[in-house]
C-alpha cells in the first residue's frame, strides 16, 4: 500500500492529534506497519504516543533541519507498537530556519522517500496553521484526513482548508487529495451536530467516513496516560470506534488502489 497520509485542520481542539494517535494504533491492532510523524512543536501526538518528547536524541527536526535520516530518528511507541518520529519545542526554529534551505517545502517528502516501501502507511500530526512545517506534511502526503467537529464554525475552518489543499495541489503536489473527513466528538442527541452532519452529507459525499468518533471520557484520559485509547481502555466508545475508522479508512485504500 505506501500511502502517506496528513491529518490536517487549520482549526485546532477537533481531535487532529487524537485521531492521528488513535488510527496509528488501531492500524497497527489489524496488523499494519505504520510510522508516525509528529510535524506539529507543541508535540502532543509524540506525548500521546508514550515517548517523552524532552528525551528523544533525534527529533524530526533534525531530520528537516539537519538532513537526519528518518530511520535514525524514528523510535517504536512502548504503547502503541507503532513507529514515531518526534516533535519538540525546537521543531518552532525550524519554521525560520527552513526558509534559508534548498527545496524547502520538499524536505519532508525527500526524506520519507528512502522510508516509504517499509510501512503500509505513514501519518503526519500537522500544526493547526498553515505554515512552512504544514506545507512539507502537505507536499509529502498522497491525501489529506480532515477530522472536524459538527459545528458552524467547523464548517468554516474545512473551507478555508480545501482553498489552501487546491493552492497545494497547483504549486506543489498534483497529486494532493481529501482523501476522507472524520467527524469527532461526535453527540447525535444535539440538533447542530445532526445539521451539520447532514451538511457534510451533502457536499463531500462519499469522501465523508460513516464511522463518527464519539464524546468519550477515555479517549480524553489516554493522552495523559501516554497510551492510545486502545492500549488504555480497548472497551471503550472511543477505542471501538477508532478501530471501526480504520478498517473503514483500509477499506477505502484498498479499493482506490484496485481502481488506479
Amino acid at each position: 500500500m505506501n500511502k502517506i497520509y496528513a491529518i490536517a485542520n487549520q482549526k485546532g481542539g477537533v481531535g487532529k492529534t487524537t485521531t492521528c494517535v488513535n488510527l496509528a494504533a488501531s492500524l497497527v491492532a489489524i496488523k499494519k506497519r505504520v510510522l508516525l510523524i509528529d510535524i506539529d512543536p507543541q508535540g502532543n501526538a509524540t506525548m500521546g504516543s508514550g515517548v517523552n518528547k524532552s528525551d528523544v536524541p533525534l527529533s524530526i527536526y533534525d531530520v528537516l533541519v539537519e538532513d537526519c535520516l528518518i530511520a535514525d530518528a524514528q523510535q517504536l511507541s512502548p504503547s502503541g507498537n507503532f513507529s514515531v518520529i518526534a516533535a519538540n519545542d525546537d521543531l518552532t526554529a525550524a519554521e525560520v530556519q527552513l526558509l534559508d534551505l534548498p527545496e524547502k517545502q520538499f524536505r519532508l517528502r525527500n526524506a520519507l522517500a528512502v522510508v516509504k516501501d517499509q510501512y503500509d502507511y505513514i501519518l503526519i500530526d500537522c500544526p493547526p496553521s498553515l505554515n512552512m512545517l504544514t506545507l512539507n506534511a502537505l507536499a509529502a502526503c498522497d491525501g489529506v484526513i480532515i477530522p472536524m467537529q459538527c459545528e458552524y464554525y467547523s464548517l468554516e475552518g474545512i473551507s478555508a482548508l480545501m482553498k489552501t489543499i487546491n493552492q497545494i495541489q497547483q504549486q506543489l503536489n498534483p497529486s494532493l487529495s481529501i482523501e476522507g473527513i472524520v467527524r469527532t466528538m461526535y453527540d447525535p442527541r444535539s440538533t447542530l451536530t445532526n445539521d451539520v452532519s447532514d451538511q457534510l452529507k451533502e457536499y463531500f459525499g462519499d469522501k465523508l467516513y460513516q464511522t463518527c468518533i464519539p464524546r468519550n471520557v477515555r479517549l480524553a484520559e489516554a493522552p495523559s496516560f501516554g497510551q492510545p485509547a486502545l492500549i488504555y481502555d480497548r472497551q471503550s466508545k472511543g477505542a471501538i470506534a477508532y478501530l471501526a475508522l480504520a478498517g473503514e479508512f483500509v477499506r477505502r485504500s484498498e479499493r482506490a488502489q484496485k481502481h488506479v
